[in-house]
């Protein structure tokens, strides 16, 4: 084994799961990140990983991963409703625990996971939120964060996509932790909460618009702050989509019209390290009340930042990039959005105080 830059042997990494998120996102992110190893896939389909990992060890049983003397972390990247006993069973054998988002299809589930990794202090349970270094947001929070556009009034985030044709793919059957909300809600909800907090009550509306559709593919859900409103909305029928960002301040407004472009480059085999990776074409626009549009900077993104920020974390050097009291604030934001959706109305936000105080 090759030591890493700093002199310390890597963090031997198993990677559960070599679906969409497991190929696309995790297994390049891991490895551009020099002090973890990927070490073990486990996947049913040999031939799939070893086309893009000819060295690592495959195994079908997750198990024998999850226990496997020569393994650090484990990072889990299977469907949704599996993440919360593979959870378990790696904290149980003592390892450090990445699961990717939704953390888990329950809050019950999470909240167990929680208070297991809390009797383990030596042990990282950490979610992987990997948009929080997305180019698009990156630009915006910079932007607020200056004052810009002066105190936020209204703030609406969007992902739409046009994909009119139900796939026949778990994420779209009607299983715990399946549709859009579950799929893209983490995403925009973990982004508000790093701008704005804990909201103080929510307001959800999720609905199926494809022909066929077996479970949502279309929500938006409105956080409602003391004083600031903030949309967030997804659909998988927007042949002309919203804008990625749009703000509005007491000073004027921020527009960001194009996305991220990580995803696109994961795709088409690049990776952190490639030459423009991450560099997005399109700039953010500031609008001031008079009407001037100004281009602002918009920094390159880069989600292996969120490996880079886990391994300083296992090392002792840094706090848990995404710890499990947000984690779990998060999937109680995700329940109840779907609560409030089911019955029409409006709902406070409660929360146990450490996770509540997660997000300050």
């Amino acid at each position: 084994m090759t030591p890493s830059l700093s002199g310390l042997p890597p963090i031997r990494t198993a990677l559960i799961g070599y679906g969409f998120a497991g190929k696309t996102f995790h297994a390049p992110l891991i490895r551009a990140v020099p002090a973890l190893c990927l070490e073990r896939v486990v996947s049913r389909d040999a031939g799939r990983v070893h086309a893009d990992l000819p060295e690592a060890r495959i195994s079908a049983d997750p198990d024998e991963a999850i226990e496997a003397a020569d393994i650090d972390l484990v990072v889990i990247a299977s469907p949704n409703a599996t993440h919360a006993s593979l959870a378990e069973r790696a904290l149980r054998a003592g390892k450090h625990v990445v699961v990717d988002k939704p953390f888990t299809v329950t809050l019950a589930e999470a909240r167990r996971l929680a208070d297991l990794a809390r009797e383990r202090p030596g042990q990282v349970l950490s979610v992987f939120q990997n948009r929080r270094f997305d180019s698009d947001f990156l630009a915006v929070e910079a932007a607020l964060q200056a004052g810009s556009i002066g105190p936020v009034r209204y703030f609406e985030s969007a992902i739409e996509r046009f994909r009119p044709q139900v796939r026949d793919r778990w994420r779209e059957h009607d299983l715990p932790g399946s549709g859009l909300w579950f799929d893209l809600g983490p995403h925009l909800l973990d982004q508000a909460l790093c701008l704005f907090g804990i909201p103080q009550r929510m307001h959800g509306h999720l609905r199926r618009l494809r022909e066929g559709a077996l479970t949502d593919d279309w929500f938006e859900v409105l956080l409602d702050y003391p004083h600031c409103q903030v949309a967030l909305r997804a659909s998988m029928l927007a042949a002309n989509p919203a804008p990625r960002f749009n703000v509005h301040g007491d000073h004027g407004s921020l527009l960001k019209a194009g996305a991220d472009i990580q995803e696109a480059q994961l795709l088409q085999g690049l990776h952190p390290g490639s030459a423009g990776w991450g560099r997005d074409p399109d700039l953010l626009q500031h609008i001031d009340g008079q009407g001037l549009r100004q281009s602002l900077v918009t920094p390159a993104g880069d989600q292996s930042r969120y490996y880079q920020a886990l391994a300083a974390a296992i090392r002792g050097q840094s706090r848990n990039p995404v710890s499990a009291q947000q984690a779990c604030a998060l999937m109680a934001l995700l329940e109840l959005a779907r609560r409030s959706a089911e019955e029409g109305r409006s709902l406070p936000v409660e929360l146990r105080d450490e996770e509540r105080q997660a997000w300050n």
